[in-house]
């Protein structure tokens, strides 16, 4: 077992390091068409096969409120930049699919948040440095992923990816 003293001070580096880096990235986001927030939507969907998912899938990927959510993607919806569309699977569930016009305002914006991110990320990092840094993260989220959350009630959300 781990020292505890030494686990929080890692976590406290790792967090404030998260922080600054997050804040970096949020006032140098190229936020002309979309919102940061907006961008994580298009980027999740993105990487879902043929670019749509499940409502409470996609809130799963997230680090907002099912209602924050679903505001946002109506608000993307409104402007095109995704629909929503019925599941099939489930008369009260919905899709959100990322249009073709929404794929290339993410991915206009993609090229250039991806240029803020490595140059935060790299700042004052080695490339091996860079790749040990990925390999801890990835092991720390591994062994901390719950695969099936509880909710309050114990009732578990089957739903919820653990990517």
């Amino acid at each position: 077992m781990n020292d505890r003293s030494t686990a929080v001070a890692a976590w406290e580096a790792l967090f404030r390091a998260q922080v600054s880096v997050m804040r970096n990235l949020n006032n140098e986001f190229p936020g002309g068409e979309i919102s940061f927030n907006e961008y994580d939507v298009c980027f999740n969907l993105s990487t879902q096969p043929g670019r749509r998912a499940r409502m409470r899938d996609l809130t799963g990927h997230l680090l907002l409120t099912q209602p924050s959510v679903s505001r946002l993607v109506d608000r993307l919806a409104s402007r095109g930049i995704v629909e929503k569309q019925p599941d099939p699977t489930d008369a009260r569930g919905v899709i959100v699919a990322l249009t073709s016009h929404g794929f290339d305002v993410y991915r206009a914006v993609a090229v250039q948040h991806a240029a803020s991110i490595a140059a935060q990320v790299s700042a004052g990092l080695t490339d091996a440095e860079l790749r040990t840094l990925t390999d801890l993260c990835t092991k720390l989220r591994t062994a901390t992923s719950d695969p099936v959350p509880a909710r309050r009630g114990g009732a578990p959300l089957t739903d919820v990816a653990t990517a």
